[in-house]
Parts: structure tokens; sequence; C-alpha cells
């Protein structure tokens, strides 16, 4: 719903609260994720097996979630009072992590707690800027791209911030951080909220219904149980990830079935992007995983010009180079996005898919030949390079993601299909989870030092590089289709806008 009066915000002003509250909502995860599996070895003492499966596990489950809180923001409490609700339940349990209870119960909870916020708030708030942009497919891509550079300011500082002071305060403090990055992202939000009053989905428009509060709390505390349950049984974990997947897929294909003839070519176009999505999730979990571990046994800290020290990473540190290459490429991105379609150059998503893919192969390239040909410590600059490389593929494939969603999705499960997505890249990272354990070690051999644990790491490179490798040729094979679709797609657009305008 957008109104059209002359004192409406505007969409840049409205786009810019829901980017203020996703930027700070951002520097809480990653805050988090720059030293939680380190907590978990160092400080909880997990194996690498263990920590690898149970943050496969808890993004799956922090993934999945926005397929409910989706549902609960179109139809139940409104996509603002959503997105709200979740980011005081992060809050909380950002604190509870930072309460350093050092105990693996404790730690269940403190996760259970910010995988139900996070599902949410996630949907609730990718759907806004959606709507705020709806009906402009010229301007989807460029403010999804700017979406997911901006939010990297939040993640970049805290990646930076939570593992310096878990080396110089402890654990506690920088999850705290976490949880007043979050308070304070609301407090933003409470500021500017009125240039939000003409965005929403329809019950953001109507009173709260007390019932229907009532049973979204209700919910909440057996989701909460629930979710402590899975993260504290792995079995029950994976039983549960490809639960969620099936239902997913049942519902999406009752969803297409039900879709009137001209949505269907998109829908189809949709459900392909978002599985090329999926499977690029599976390579992105080894940065907090096995490449977090490869640079805490195998990476040199200290970055050096012709031998001139420069400034030192720690190994949580070294995720930070993520955003700091997604901020550093997004500008040029948009630009080319922009001049593209100003000229009439058509650069289709699927083909933007394709050359994100050929990127991650070229960054595990680099990691497996540098872990194949060395003896002691890796350069840092092999991290650099590399994740840039990952990095700039994934503007191409997953910040394009929720784009995929806003252009290809009819409206009305608008939220629902952006929580769906987040399942999908869920069950893709739990996967990317036991891909990782291909490279676990236990505690002697990880003591062994670089020449005992380079070749593990360089085989699992290996194999990472040869799937993605696999999967650009697979994506290249269906151009075809993804070509077809795209323009039965948007002939039903184009019909549908003169029916109207008769």
């Amino acid at each position: 719903m957008t109104a059209t009066l002359s004192s409406t915000p505007s969409r840049t002003q409205s786009f810019s609260v829901v980017l203020a509250i996703e930027l700070w909502e951002r520097f809480g995860f990653y805050g988090m994720q720059g030293i939680l599996l380190l907590y978990m070895v160092q400080r909880l003492g997990f194996g690498d097996a263990q920590a690898n499966l149970l943050w496969g596990t808890f993004s799956a489950v922090t993934y999945a979630a926005p397929a409910i809180g989706g549902w609960i923001g179109d139809t139940v409490l409104g996509s603002r009072r959503t997105m709200v609700m979740g980011t005081m339940v992060l809050t909380l349990g950002y604190t509870l992590l930072g309460l350093d209870l050092n105990g693996q119960m404790a730690l269940y909870v403190a996760l259970s707690v910010i995988a139900l916020g996070n599902g949410l708030f996630k949907a609730n708030a990718a759907n806004l800027v959606r709507r705020i942009y709806e009906g402009d497919d010229a301007r989807i891509d460029v403010a999804f791209t700017y979406y997911y550079m901006s939010i990297n300011v939040g993640s970049t500082v805290s990646l930076l911030l939570t593992p310096w002071m878990q080396q110089h305060y402890g654990w506690g403090p920088p999850f705290l951080v976490c949880a007043a990055g979050l308070a304070f992202g609301l407090l933003c939000y409470m500021l500017f909220q009125s240039r939000l009053k003409a965005i929403g989905s329809a019950p953001d428009f109507q009173p709260i219904v007390l019932s229907r509060l009532a049973a979204v709390l209700g919910g909440m505390v057996v989701a909460l149980a629930v979710m402590v349950g899975i993260l504290g049984s792995p079995g029950l974990g994976r039983a549960c990830v490809w639960l969620a997947a099936s239902i997913i897929a049942v519902i999406w294909v009752v969803l297409y079935r039900r879709a009137a003839p001209a949505y269907r070519p998109g829908l189809r176009l949709a459900y392909l992007l978002i599985v090329q999505t999926m499977l690029y999730f599976v390579f992105y979990q080894q940065m907090v995983t096995s490449l977090t571990l490869f640079a805490l046994r195998d990476v040199a800290s200290q970055f050096t010009v012709f031998g001139v020290p420069l400034f030192s990473l720690s190994a949580g540190q070294f995720q930070a180079l993520n955003p700091v290459w997604i901020m550093a490429a997004s500008p040029i991105l948009s630009w080319v996005y922009k001049t593209m379609e100003d000229r009439g150059w058509n650069f289709p998503i699927a083909e933007k898919f394709i050359v994100g893919f050929s990127l991650v192969a070229l960054s595990f390239l680099i990691w497996w030949l540098s872990a194949a040909n060395s003896t002691t410590l890796v350069s840092p600059w092999v991290m650099f390079w590399a994740y840039g490389a990952l990095s700039v593929g994934e503007l191409l494939i997953s910040a394009l993601g929720l784009a995929v969603v806003a252009r290809y999705v009819p409206a009305n499960i608008g939220a629902f299909m952006m929580g769906s997505y987040c399942v999908s890249n869920g069950v893709a990272m739990y996967l990317g989870s036991m891909v990782a354990n291909l490279a676990a070690v236990g505690a002697s051999v990880g003591d062994g030092g670089p020449a005992v644990t380079l070749p593990i790491y360089a085989d699992l490179f290996r194999t990472l590089f040869i799937m993605a490798v696999g999967c650009t040729l697979v994506f290249v094979v269906c151009l075809p289709f993804t070509r077809r679709w795209d323009a039965q797609h948007r002939a039903a657009q184009a019909a549908a806008k003169l029916d109207l305008a008769a």
C-alpha cells in the first residue's frame, strides 16, 4: 500500500528508515558471527565438527524462521510491527549471550532467542523495501544492491570490533555491544517511523487485534522451546532442516498451481534463481566455519608490503573482508546496472548469477592453490584477494536474490516468499557446515601446525572449487529457459498494465 498525497515521504526517506534499522540489525548479527564459532571452540571446548554443525543448525533455524515471520507480517500483525517485535527479541538474545554463562544450555537458549527474533525481523524488513519500490523494475536491482551495501557498513564495524573486544575484555562485552546496537537501531526507527506511515502490509493500517497478538506471543514461547530442543539434538536438528525444506517445496508447488497463468513464468524463474542462490550459500557458509578455522591455524595475521607492516587481523576479523569488498564493489555494480538500463542493454539476473558463480570458483581456486603449495603460514593477502572474488560473487548472486522475489513474485505472497527464500538459504548453510566438516580436525591434529592442517584444508578447497565450476556450467545450460521465462513474465506484466490503464 502506498499513499499518493504530496505530504507522503519520498521513497528515499522511507528507504532510509528501513536501511537504518537493518544496518544495526546486521551490526548485531555479524558481530556475534565474528566470534561465535571461536567462542564454541575456545571457550566452551567444542570440537570442530560439533561447532560447525551447531552453527549450521543455528543458521538453518535462523533462516527458516522468516517463513513464519513473513506470514505473520503479511496477514496477522503487519510487516512494520513484526519487524519492530523482531528487533526487541534480538536485543534480548544478544544480551543473554553477553551474560557468558559458560554452559551449553545457556548457549542453546540464547541462540534460539536470536533465531526467533531474526524470523520476525528479516522477511518483513526486506518486504518493506520491496513495497517502497513496488512497480519500478528499473530501480529494484539498484535499491537492493544499495540496501545490501549499506547494511554491510554495520557488519564491517562489528566484525572488526567484536574480535578485538574479545581479545581485550573477554567474551561477554562484545555480545553486549551487539545488543546495544539493536537497541540503538530500534531508537532510530522510533524517531523516524512517520516516514513509513504509508508503507506496509494490510494489517499495518488496521488496529492491533489483541487476540492475534496474544496468539503470536504464545506461538513464540512454543517456538522457543522447540528451537532449544533442535539445537541441543544434532539428529533432531538435521531432521527438522529437511522437514522445513520439504514443506517449503510443497507450498511452492501449491502456490504455482493456484497462480494465474500470467504469473507462472515469473514464479518458475523465481524458483530456479532461488535454488541457484541456495547453492551459493553452501560456499558462503565456509566464511564462518572452515575459513575461520583455516585463518586461526594456517594464516599469518600481519599484512605487509615489501616487508613493511601495515595492519593485522585476527581469525574472526578476517570475516570483515567480506563486507569491506561488498561496500567497495556495490557502487560500481550499481553504476553498471544503471548505465546498462539507460542504454537499453539487457543483463538479466540469471546471467549475473553465472558471472557470480565464476567468481566463487575463482575464490576457492585461490584458497586451494595457496594451501596446497605451502607448508608454513599462508600470507593474509591470499585471504584478501580470495574474499574479494567471493564477495563480488555474492553481490551478483545473494544481493540480487531479494530482487528476484521482488521482481518475479506476486505482491500478495511477497513476504512469505521472502521468508521461503531465507529457508532455502538456511538449508544451504546447514549443508555448507556439513561440507566444512570435511576439514574438521581434532585437537591433537589442530595443534600439529600448518604442515599437518594445510593439506586437509587444501582438499576441502579443491572440492569446493570443482563444485563451483560445476554449478556455473549447469547455470549456463539453464540460460535458454531463464530468458524465455523472463520474456513471458515481462509480456504478462505489460499486458496487466495496459488492462489497468484501460
